[in-house]
C-alpha cells in the first residue's frame, strides 16, 4: 500500500458498506480511521460484542447540560459500522478522527458554526455528522450556485444532486441505487470505485469550494492532525472510512502550522460519551432526522440480501399483507417480481429498484390501492427495527436505574406504537403506572395516557414507544437524582416552589399522587394550601378543583394517604360554592360557554369529594344521591321538600362544612343559577340541567323552567342559549336522550322553536345547529321521527294524564312493580324461593 487508503463512502450506504468490506480485504491496512469523536474511541470495542445489534448510535453530551448533545448513528449497512467491525475482526487498530465532541457541543449555538439544515427536523438539529446529510439526496441541483463562482450564501452543496444532474438523471436516489447500489459485487477491482467517487467529488471541490458550510475547514483540519499521527505509527498501512466529500481536502498537501491555526481558539466543554439504541425510522429523512436515506428498511435488505432481493422482498411484503388479513397468493409474488423486472427493462434499469417494486406491489397485490401500500412503506420501507447495546455501556446512574426497573416490570421500550392496559389492583401494573408517571414527571415522554376502556378507576390505558432522544431526556434527568424515584421527587419539590398559578400546583399535586410521591407531597400540598388561601379568581379556583378530584380518586385506588389533599380540595370547592354566583352575573357569549365549563367540572369533581363520615359524597353513594333522574324520588327531590320549592325556601341542608355540606351548598349554588334572571341563558339551562340529573329538580319543575325560559317574552337568542345549555351533548352526551325520553320538554322546544320570528331565526341558528349536531346520529333521527310525528296534544305540553305516543296513559304501577323480584335475583339481593326454582333445570 502507497499512502493512506482513502475510501470516500456515502453514509448509510449498502453499496459502499459492500465497497468498504472488498477494499479492507483487498488491503488489509494496520489502522482504520472512521469519521466520529475521537472521545469515543474506548468504546469501540463494545462495538463486538455479541450484545450490541445495530442501529445505534454513539451519543455525545455536555457534561453540565446534558440537552447539548449530538448523535452518530450507525446502521447495519453503514460503511463506518462495517469498517470498525472488520478492524475489529482482524486485530486493527481502529480510531475515530473527526472533530472532538468537546468542540462540536460547545459550538452548536454559534449561528456561524451551525448548518441550516441541521435545524430541520427538529428532535435532532444537535446532529454533528454534517456528511450525513450533505452526502444524501434532498437538494434541488438548481440551486447549487453557478460553476467557478461557488454556492450563493446560505445554500448548502449536495453531492449526489450534482452529479446525478449531470449524469441525466432527475432523482438523485435513483441514480444512485443505478451506479452504486445496483453493482454487482465482487466484480472488477475493489478500489476502482473509491478512484472514481474520489475524482468526482475533487472536481466538486474545486467549483464550489467547501459546499457552503465553514465548519467542514474545521473539521477536515483535525482529521488530516490525526492521520498525520496514524501514520506516524503505522506508516502507510492505514485506511480513512470518512463521507466522499472529505477525500479531496484529505489528500491535499496542507502544512500542519495551518491546520492548527485553523483548529486554534475553538471553544470546549467537558463532553461523555455513550452508546444508544436507534432506529430506522430515525434514519428516515421523512421521520425528521437528515440521515440522507428515504428507506433504510430498503437498504438493510439490500446489504442483507444480495442473492435474489427483489424475490425476497416481495416475499417480505406478501407475508405483511397476510399477517394483516390481506388475500395475497404465491401467483401474486411471482407476477409482481415480473413487472417489477419489465417495468426496470422499461425504464433503462440495471435492476428493479423501490421505485419498480413498490409500484408492482401497489399493481398486484394491493389491488391499486395505496391504503395497504402504506402499511408496506411504515413496516418494511422504513421499518420500526429498535437496535440494542450491552449494558456494560456507560450510561448516567438514572438510566441504569431506569434500565434495572424496565427489566423488572418487565416493560421492554420499543421502536414501535403499543397498547399497555394496566390493572392497577395488580403490584406489577400499579408499578408500571408509577414508572410512567414519574418519567412523564421528569420530562421523558415513554408513554401517554389514554382513555382508559371501562369506568373503573383501576384501569389505565398507556401508548408507549421508544425513541432514541429519551436516552438525552433521561440524561438531563439525570441532574435531579440517581434513581428514577428520587429524580421525580426533587424536580415535584422544585416545581411546587417555582409554581405562581394555581391550576399548576394542582396539576402537580395529581401528577405526585399518580407518581406516588410521598416525600414531594407534603411540601406541594403546603405550597398548594398557600396559594389557594389568597386566589380569589372564581375561574382559576374552579379550573383547580377537578384536578385535586382526580387526584382524590386515585389516590383511593393507589391506597394513598390523602387526608390533606381532601382538605384543601373541600376548602377549595367551598370557595367556588360562594364566588360562583356573582361571578356569573353579566357574562358575555364567550365568557358564559367558558364559565359553563367550569362548572360541568366542578359539579363531577364535587361529586368525586370521599365523605369524612365515609362513603362517598358524589350522587352515586353519598347520603344525599337520588334513586334516579327526574323520578322526584331523591332525598331533596320534589317541588314541596326540595329546591325547586323556588328561591325563598333558602339554603339546602347540610350546609356543614363536610363533603355532604359542600354537595348540599352546590346544589344551592346550582339552584340559584337556574333562577336568576341575571344568569346569562347558557348557565341557567345547565344549572337546571345538572339539578334534573341529579334527581334536585323534579320534571314538572324542569318543564316549567323551560317553559319560562321560551315563552314569548324571552329574546330568541336567550332562549336558544337556554336550550343549548339545557339540552347541549354534556360529557356523557345525553343531552338528546333527555328529549328522546321526555316528549313534553321536546313539545316544549319544538313549540318555541316554530314561534321564532323568521328575522330572528338566522340569529338563533347557530346555537341550535351547535347544540342538536352535537347529538349521536341515532339520537338524531330519532328526534326527527318524534317531531314528524308530532308531539301529543299538537305541540306546545302534553296534556296532563296522556302518555306518549304509543304508550297507554297514565302509569300502570303494579306491572312496573312485578319486575321488582326478578331485579332482586339478579342483583343477588335474595335468595329464590322452593317455587321459583320449580322447573329450572339444575
Amino acid at each position: 500500500m502507497t499512502g493512506p487508503l482513502l475510501l470516500g463512502v456515502r453514509h448509510h450506504g449498502p453499496g459502499s458498506a459492500r465497497a468498504v468490506r472488498a477494499a479492507l480485504d483487498a488491503a488489509r491496512p494496520d489502522a482504520v480511521l472512521i469519521e466520529g469523536p475521537p472521545e469515543a474511541d474506548a468504546l469501540l470495542p463494545l462495538a463486538a460484542d455479541a450484545r450490541m445489534r445495530p442501529p445505534v448510535a454513539l451519543l455525545a453530551h455536555a457534561v453540565d447540560d446534558p440537552g447539548r448533545a449530538a448523535f452518530w448513528p450507525f446502521a447495519a449497512f453503514s460503511p463506518e459500522w462495517v469498517a470498525v467491525r472488520w478492524a475489529l475482526d482482524h486485530g486493527a487498530a481502529v480510531h475515530f478522527f473527526d472533530l472532538p465532541a468537546a468542540h462540536s457541543l460547545a459550538m452548536m449555538g454559534d449561528p456561524t458554526w451551525s448548518d441550516e439544515e441541521d435545524d430541520e427536523g427538529g428532535d435532532d438539529s444537535g446532529e454533528q455528522s454534517a456528511d450525513v446529510r450533505r452526502d444524501g439526496p434532498g437538494r434541488d441541483p438548481g440551486q447549487q450556485g453557478e460553476p467557478g463562482r461557488g454556492p450563493r450564501p446560505g445554500l448548502r452543496v449536495d453531492p449526489l444532486a450534482v452529479l446525478a444532474e449531470t449524469a441525466g438523471y432527475d432523482d438523485p436516489e435513483r441514480w444512485w441505487e443505478d451506479a452504486v447500489e445496483h453493482r454487482a459485487a465482487g466484480t472488477g477491482d475493489p478500489l476502482a470505485p473509491f478512484a472514481a467517487v474520489a475524482e468526482a467529488m475533487t472536481a466538486l471541490r474545486e467549483t464550489y469550494g467547501h459546499g457552503g458550510t465553514a465548519r467542514d475547514p474545521v473539521r477536515e483540519a483535525h482529521m488530516r492532525l490525526r492521520l498525520r499521527a496514524a501514520r506516524k505509527e503505522h506508516g502507510d498501512a492505514v485506511a480513512v472510512v470518512c463521507g466522499a466529500w472529505h477525500v479531496p481536502a484529505l489528500a491535499a498537501k496542507h502544512t500542519v502550522t495551518a491546520d492548527r491555526a485553523l483548529l486554534k481558539g475553538l471553544p470546549k466543554v467537558r463532553a461523555e460519551t455513550t452508546w444508544v439504541p436507534w432506529t430506522h425510522r430515525r434514519l428516515a429523512r421523512r421521520s425528521g432526522y437528515g440521515a440522507g436515506i428515504d428507506s433504510p428498511g430498503w437498504y438493510g435488505h439490500l446489504f442483507a440480501v444480495p442473492d435474489r432481493p427483489v424475490e425476497r422482498w416481495m416475499t417480505k411484503a406478501a407475508g405483511l399483507l397476510r399477517d394483516e388479513d390481506h388475500a395475497v397468493s404465491t401467483a401474486h409474488v411471482i407476477e409482481a417480481v415480473r413487472l417489477a423486472g419489465s417495468l426496470a427493462a422499461m425504464r433503462g434499469r440495471p435492476l428493479a429498484g423501490l421505485s419498480e417494486t413498490t409500484d408492482a406491489v401497489r399493481a398486484v397485490m394491493c389491488d391499486g390501492s395505496d391504503v395497504p401500500l402504506a402499511l408496506i412503506r411504515d413496516r418494511l420501507v422504513v421499518g420500526d427495527v429498535l437496535g440494542e447495546v450491552p449494558e456494560g455501556a456507560p450510561a448516567v446512574p438514572l438510566q441504569r436505574d431506569l434500565d434495572r426497573l424496565q427489566r423488572s416490570l418487565r416493560l421492554k421500550p420499543e421502536a414501535a406504537e403499543r397498547e399497555v392496559d394496566l390493572d392497577l389492583r395488580k403490584d406489577t401494573d400499579a408499578a408500571r403506572s408509577r414508572l410512567l408517571h414519574r418519567l412523564r414527571l421528569l420530562g421523558v415522554e415513554w408513554g401517554a395516557p389514554e382513555r382508559a376502556r371501562g369506568t373503573g378507576t383501576f384501569r389505565e390505558s398507556w401508548r408507549l414507544r421508544w425513541e432514541p432522544e429519551l436516552r438525552v431526556r433521561v440524561a438531563e434527568a439525570g441532574a435531579w437524582g440517581t434513581t428514577v424515584l428520587s429524580a421525580a421527587t426533587a424536580k415535584a419539590v422544585s416545581e411546587a416552589a417555582s409554581a405562581t398559578a394555581l391550576a399548576d400546583i394542582t396539576a402537580l399535586a395529581e401528577r405526585c399522587l399518580l407518581a406516588d410521591l410521598p416525600e414531594a407531597l407534603p411540601l406541594v400540598m403546603k405550597a398548594l394550601a398557600d396559594r389557594a388561601a389568597v386566589d380569589t379568581d372564581v375561574s382559576r379556583l374552579a379550573g383547580a378543583l377537578p384536578a385535586l378530584a382526580r387526584a382524590l380518586r386515585y389516590g383511593d385506588v393507589r391506597g394513598t394517604d390523602t387526608a390533606a389533599l381532601a382538605e384543601v380540595a373541600t376548602g377549595l370547592a367551598l370557595r367556588v360554592c360562594v364566588g360562583l354566583p356573582p361571578a356569573c352575573a353579566g357574562l358575555d357569549a364567550d365568557g358564559a360557554a367558558e364559565m359553563r365549563g367550569h362548572v360541568d367540572a366542578v359539579h363531577t369533581a364535587i361529586r368525586l369529594l370521599p365523605d369524612t363520615s365515609g362513603g362517598a359524597a358524589g350522587t352515586e353513594g353519598g347520603s344525599d344521591s337520588a334513586d334516579g333522574r327526574g323520578t322526584g324520588t331523591g332525598p331533596t327531590a320534589g317541588p314541596e321538600t326540595g329546591p325547586t320549592a323556588g328561591p325563598e325556601t333558602g339554603p339546602a341542608t347540610g350546609s356543614g362544612t363536610g363533603a355532604e355540606g359542600v354537595v348540599a351548598r352546590w346544589a344551592d349554588v346550582l339552584e340559584r343559577l337556574a333562577r336568576r334572571d341575571a344568569v346569562p341563558g347558557t348557565l341557567r339551562g345547565r344549572a337546571a340541567r345538572l339539578l334534573l340529573d341529579d334527581g334536585r329538580l323534579a320534571e314538572d319543575e324542569a318543564a316549567r323552567l323551560m317553559g319560562l325560559a321560551l315563552s314569548p317574552g324571552t329574546a330568541p337568542a336567550d332562549a336558544a342559549a337556554w336550550v343549548e345549555g339545557f339540552a347541549g351533548a354534556g360529557g356523557d352526551g345525553s343531552g338528546g336522550l333527555l328529549l328522546v325520553h321526555d316528549e313534553r320538554l321536546l313539545a316544549l322546544v319544538d313549540a318555541w322553536l316554530t314561534a321564532v320570528p323568521a328575522e330572528a331565526f338566522t340569529d338563533v341558528l347557530p346555537l341550535l345547529r351547535r347544540t342538536f349536531g352535537a347529538y349521536e346520529p341515532g339520537v338524531r333521527r330519532t328526534l326527527g321521527e318524534l317531531v314528524r310525528r308530532g308531539p301529543a296534544g299538537g305541540g306546545g305540553t302534553a296534556p296532563a294524564g296522556e302518555g306518549a305516543p304509543g304508550f297507554g296513559p297514565g302509569l300502570d304501577a303494579a306491572r312496573a312493580d312485578a319486575v321488582l323480584p326478578v331485579l332482586d335475583l339478579l342483583l343477588g339481593h335474595r335468595q329464590p324461593t322452593e317455587e321459583e326454582c320449580a322447573g329450572v333445570p339444575g
